[in-house]
């Protein structure tokens, strides 16, 4: 008797465990402390890019100045931000035209033009592949099920082919007709690994 009596006991200890656990799961923010001694960013506002911080209610903001962003530390750039037109924009110095090749110190810094091809064929089955396909030929998987008209040129026509390097990159980097801008996406130097990927393709293509 007194074992059936501790066991329904215990029965309703546990009962009792599992209702109050339940009892905590309310599916809204609480009041209350935490339980956890570190809750990290569980509970943590969420502010819009460029929005101003509203006081709360006892009047503290994130920042002193309201911001949700920070301004760049004085007296310093961005390392995405080119200073050399020919790096940056695939210009001539003096803004006559396009550089002819990609610039040395590109090579310099992917370490080889072995390494850049190489990035640059890492990039391209990213970015360029859904719609100018592996080979360059503007039949890629984008193109043959929504039907562009028109379809990207091919990379081996002779008018691309004379193309200097520098308007291969400004055109990855602004866009044209339906192509849009990849700047926003591509860092400088993978945009010119990708130029050079583009002519390691006209070279096996052979056409």
């Amino acid at each position: 008797m007194k074992r059936s009596v501790r066991l329904q006991l215990a029965l309703l200890a546990l009962c009792a465990i599992a209702t109050a656990s339940t009892a905590g799961c309310r599916g809204q923010t609480s009041s209350s402390p935490p339980v956890l001694p570190l809750r990290n960013m569980f509970d943590q506002d969420r502010f819009d890019p460029q929005a101003e911080i509203k006081p709360s209610d006892d009047g503290s903001k994130l920042f002193a100045d309201g911001r949700t962003m920070r301004m760049p530390a004085a007296h310093t750039v961005p390392r995405e931000r080119v200073i050399d037109p020919e790096v940056g924009h695939g210009r001539l110095a003096d803004d006559s035209g396009y550089v002819l090749q990609v610039p040395a110190q590109v090579i310099e810094q992917a370490g080889g033009m072995e390494k850049l091809v190489t990035r640059g064929h890492q990039r391209y089955d990213i970015y360029c592949t859904p719609c100018h396909d592996g080979t360059g030929h503007g039949k890629g998987m984008v193109i043959e099920r929504g039907k562009f008209n028109p379809a990207p040129p091919t990379f081996h026509q002779q008018r691309i082919q004379q193309m200097p390097d520098g308007q291969l990159f400004a055109t990855i980097s602004n866009g044209v007709r339906m192509m849009p801008a990849y700047a926003p996406q591509i860092p400088v130097q993978d945009r010119w690994a990708i130029v050079s990927y583009v002519r390691a393709l006209q070279l096996s293509q052979g056409e």
